[in-house]
């Protein structure tokens, strides 16, 4: 039971950080075709993908909002923590990726 929470834990989580890692990268490389800073453009890209990457993570908006609908109104407590479950891991993967640019770009100041 553990392995599993746990796998439904990390997938997402490192699902959201590679999202807004790697937006953020190879986002960055096109302001160097444009001649602008890959540096300011990579900490605009992982402030503006946050969400983004939750909602990939998590596998879209409207099948997770209709299962946590379920879970409220139907009385499904496993399905309604299992969904939570996902939703605290691809905030905090989120949450990582976008420190992990900024403390790069912090270093480079």
């Amino acid at each position: 039971m553990t392995i599993k929470i746990l796998k439904e834990l990390l997938l997402p989580f490192f699902t959201a950080l590679g999202v807004v890692l790697g937006a953020s990268i190879i986002g960055s490389l096109g302001s160097l075709l444009t001649f602008g800073s890959p540096l300011e453009t990579m900490e605009n890209l992982a402030k503006d993908v946050r969400i983004w990457a939750l909602v990939v993570a998590i596998g879209g908006t409207f099948p997770t909002i209709r299962i946590i609908e379920s879970g409220i109104l139907g009385g499904q407590i496993g399905t309604l923590l299992r969904h939570f479950i996902v939703i605290i891991g691809a905030f905090f993967g989120s949450h990582i990726g976008y420190w992990i640019i900024m403390s790069f770009r912090g270093a480079s100041k």
